[in-house]
């Protein structure tokens, strides 16, 4: 028996669908996805927590549910809201479907959705906050408490609580500290593939502690929420930047290592999110096809002079990429690991080896 639902935003606006997944209402930041494929490593990506997913792409469970190619052990979004859900899927790898998913996380769903309107209302109005209800009733008090909604305590709820160590299975080359803010598996994966011995460490591990393990490189994760919120984990990165060890910075860790440089983030109109975002390399003016998740960016202008932006976004123009010139570090806005191109800037996991390598 289908069941009616709606998403009641901020400024209002309702929209009407049926509900699936875990039945309960929940109220998040509404963002949009524009991946054509990887609703697994969506709902799987810690970067989501505290916020309700819309798909762009309409059917969406048609491959079913596969764990192998989770991001991480457990979803953090509060809410999914899809265009078509498939609920016949096919797929030899599937371990599940998608309802049956969201059921045991207690996350709930709605479909049925214009999704194409819901979007556009965010581009033009800019990202807000909504409430997934059974009824439409009330809808002014619902938007007055979705409005009142804030993603806090982001990156303490989506990483690892303990350290846990990682070994490559061919030949041990590399010691490298995964600092994790919310890692996405799929960087450890490519660690792992470089010979690298990775020692995940979680996000209030002090400079301290990371240095004491003696690594050859830090690997800065990604994450959820403004990064203007970890003020104790800037001033530890800060810390670790002065002992001169290699450092590769994504997404979170892109903008956390800004911060700990005198930088500044702003929150963007409406984000990025989806696997088909273009990058611009400045120095070579070659374009890459990146993944990404992210709702703010680093202001290129507020570096100090011993950073400059590497790399741009085609779109909007916002910050990708820096590298710094007194240490060696570097960090990117987008996920190479996340196979936007697919393999176009898995070089840059090399780029951190060859760091290594030099400074060993």
């Amino acid at each position: 028996m289908q069941q009616a639902a709606c998403l009641i935003l901020e400024n209002g606006a309702v929209f009407e669908g049926i509900a699936f997944g875990a039945w309960k209402e929940t109220i998040g930041e509404v963002v949009f996805t524009t991946g054509m494929t990887g609703y697994l490593e969506t709902l799987t990506d810690p970067s989501y927590y505290g916020q309700i997913v819309v798909q762009t792409f309409p059917l969406i469970g048609n491959y079913g549910i596969i764990p192998a190619d989770f991001e991480s052990n457990a979803p953090r979004c509060r809410g999914y809201i899809v265009g078509e859900w498939c609920q016949a899927p096919s797929n030899f790898r599937q371990e599940g479907t998608l309802d049956t998913f969201l059921k045991g996380w207690g996350i709930p769903g709605l479909w049925g959705i214009d999704t194409r309107a819901l979007t556009k209302m965010i581009r033009e109005k800019g990202v807000m906050n909504g409430k997934i209800t059974a009824s439409a009733e009330s809808a002014a008090l619902h938007s007055v408490q979705a409005a009142a909604y804030r993603v806090a305590d982001a990156v303490p709820n989506a990483g690892i609580q303990t350290v846990s160590t990682h070994k490559p299975q061919g030949e041990e080359r590399f010691h490298v500290v995964l600092w994790d803010f919310g890692a996405k598996e799929g960087i450890l994966r490519e660690l792992l593939a470089r010979g690298c011995r990775v020692t995940r460490v979680p996000w209030n591990t002090t400079a301290q502690a990371i240095l004491e393990l003696h690594p050859d490189g830090v690997m800065l994760s990604n994450g959820p929420g403004d990064p203007t919120d970890n003020l104790s984990v800037i001033w530890e990165l800060a810390q670790v930047c002065k002992a001169g060890i290699p450092i590769f910075g994504i997404c979170l860790g892109h903008q956390l290592l800004a911060l700990a440089q005198g930088g500044k983030t702003e929150k963007l109109h409406y984000g990025h999110r989806g696997t088909n975002q273009p990058v611009k390399a400045l120095e070579t003016g070659r374009l890459y096809i990146t993944s990404q998740n992210h709702g703010y960016a680093v202001v290129g202008d507020s570096l100090p002079s011993t950073a400059r932006v590497s790399m741009i976004n085609a779109n909007d123009g916002s910050c990708e990429g820096i590298d710094y010139q007194d240490m060696p570090a570097f960090s990117v806005q987008f996920h190479p690991e996340g196979c936007g191109g697919p393999q176009d800037t898995r070089f840059l996991f090399d780029r951190f080896v060859e760091n290594m390598q030099t400074l060993r």
